[in-house]
């Protein structure tokens, strides 16, 4: 593509010679001969169609290829940065919105295009012209070939000098406009707590006023290009004027022809249509890099959390985890465990309670390994998972949220999610034992139906049990339940009790609840406090502890209710 560019513009440059040519045969003595002279323009505008023909073809065919190459890459870049965006830890997306996260992938593929058009249409081209005027005008005058080569040399660095100082305000530019993208889709993912907090005004405000610093920034930077343009477009008109001084003075000493005339205006015209855009040019590779920015330091920064080197497939042969001496901060002032120790045995019904910012939430995260513990050791089976692939570890353990986030997709494609090669049969299967099933059914598209970004057209009963759905279809051997009945009534956290019953079944299971009724039935009660196992055992046991943290819990629940 690039040598059918560069070869094209090199036969642009020789379309100048034939125009010198033919005003230099108007200029003979017609007298004697004048049809041998008409034959000689003919044949010389001949030689220009086809130097133009074949110029078309190459114009045309590395359009073609251009057409084909850059939407691949495009492509490529964005699935490329989605891919590693999601490699990135727990920890990465609990810092970035998710708007400017979107934004900046999309700018990312948009800068590669403009940097590629730039390349392709405008600095090929350019390098082949300068070079191929210079060496033409050089062949009738060394003098005017030094002049311009001296007023390219002026031009170029002025123009790079100047995009290399308004690069620091196209980042700028870039950093607001992702800012801007963070806000927006905040707002908008937001838009019911808006409502019913009447914030409309406010979120109009808040968005306001970042809008008007991009509007100042770009207003700022147009304005330099709108400076910038009419100083090239000054110089260029100096240049046209010395050169043509020049040109004419060597005409009076019988230099030049009349047609070097010809060839020197074709020459210039051919540079200034290539260079008056070199500034504009420029800056958008720039611009382009400013853009990239953010999405590359994303490609290029580490991940938190990564596979060890040689790190092996999790095989769950008995499903017995252990944390040993786990100690974990999430900065240096919040230590969240601290060197805690607690074993679950294969199979195992376990509830984690405690007091809000105990750690029971941590403690699931870091058996998932969306965090690297600070020290010690979480061993399912006799691994430990710092040593297994992150997939195979997760792929080990199901998880029913309190909160669950869906697809916006069918809810077919939802429950489906939690094993993706299962069938629709096996997907109603798993519906109907989360008791989802009814409810899925009265709905216009049935399993068909889309469920809205997060899934905000179903109540969060129902969002929680096509999560349990999902869950059951997974049929991992370990099982978290984080509030999995929160969002449920009455009457349907007793439909579901069955299906959890049957979910836990020949599963680890760990269950985080606040409502201490829902985990009576566990196994063993785990009691966490300050980053420690403070206690454990059934409910009975732990009830019989006069001063126990699980007693004291528990008269808070039961027995500030019948006061």
């Amino acid at each position: 593509m690039l040598f059918l560019i560069a070869f094209a513009n090199a036969v642009n440059v020789l379309v100048p010679l034939f125009y010198k040519r033919f005003f230099d045969l108007l200029s003979l003595d017609l007298s004697s001969g004048s049809e041998t002279v008409a034959r000689l323009l003919v044949g010389t505008i001949i030689i220009v169609a086809v130097l133009h023909g074949i110029e078309w073809v190459c114009w045309r065919v590395a359009s073609l290829i251009s057409t084909w190459f850059q939407p691949r890459i495009i492509a490529d870049l964005e699935q490329s940065s989605l891919s590693y965006l999601h490699e990135h830890s727990y920890r990465f997306f609990s810092n970035n919105f998710a708007g400017s996260l979107v934004r900046k992938v999309h700018r990312l593929g948009r800068a590669f295009e403009n940097f590629a058009d730039q390349i392709e249409f405008h600095f090929v081209p350019l390098s082949i012209t300068l070079i191929g005027n210079l060496v033409v005008l050089s062949t009738r005058s060394y003098v005017l070939a030094g002049i311009l080569l001296v007023w390219i040399f002026l031009f170029l660095s002025l123009n790079m000098g100047y995009a290399l100082w308004k690069l620091k305000y196209d980042f700028k530019s870039s950093q607001i406009d992702s800012e801007a993208g963070g806000i927006l889709a905040d707002s908008i993912t937001n838009a019911i707590t808006v409502k019913t907090f009447t914030g409309r005004m406010f979120e109009n405000g808040i968005f306001r006023e970042v809008t008007e610093r991009m509007r100042k920034a770009q207003m700022f930077t147009w304005r330099l290009g709108e400076y910038m343009d009419a100083f090239q477009s000054a110089f260029m008109f100096l240049i046209e004027f010395v050169i043509m001084y020049w040109a004419i003075k060597l005409w009076q000493n019988g230099i030049l022809t009349i047609g070097d005339f010809a060839l020197i205006q074709g020459l210039l015209l051919g540079i200034f249509f290539k260079i008056w855009d070199f500034g504009r040019a420029i800056r958008h590779v720039f611009t382009a890099l400013a853009e990239a920015d953010e999405m590359v330091q994303i490609l290029k920064a580490p991940r938190e959390v990564v596979d060890a080197r040689r790190a092996k497939e999790l095989h769950v042969q008995t499903g017995r985890i252990e944390f040993r001496n786990v100690t974990f901060s999430f900065n240096k002032t919040r230590r969240v465990l601290n060197k805690m120790n607690l074993i679950i045995k294969p199979k195992e019904k376990v509830a984690l309670v405690g007091p809000s910012g105990a750690g029971k939430s941590t403690i699931t995260k870091l058996l998932f390994r969306f965090y690297d513990l600070e020290s010690g050791e979480i061993i399912i089976g006799n691994q430990d998972i710092a040593k297994v692939t992150q997939e195979s570890l997760r792929a080990a353990i199901a998880l029913v949220p309190q909160e669950p986030i869906l697809f916006h997709r069918s809810i077919m494609d939802n429950i489906r999610y939690g094993r993706r090669d299962a069938s629709d049969e096996e997907v109603l299967g798993a519906a109907s034992k989360a008791h989802a099933h009814e409810f899925i059914e009265e709905l216009p598209q049935k399993y068909g139906t889309f469920v809205g970004e997060r899934g905000v057209k179903l109540s969060g009963g129902e969002r929680q049990r096509v999560a349990i759905a999902r869950a059951i279809l997974k049929n991992a051997p370990i099982l978290v339940l984080d509030e999995a009945t929160s969002s449920l009534d009455s009457e349907s956290e007793s439909l579901i009790q069955e299906a959890l019953t049957e979910l836990m079944r020949d599963k680890t299971t760990i269950v985080i609840a606040h409502r201490l009724s829902t985990i009576m039935k566990m196994d063993r009660i785990i009691v966490i406090q300050k980053g420690i196992v403070a206690d454990s055992g059934t409910h009975t046991e732990l009830l019989k502890k006069g001063d126990g943290i699980y007693k004291k819990l528990w008269e808070i629940q039961a027995g500030g209710f019948i006061q």
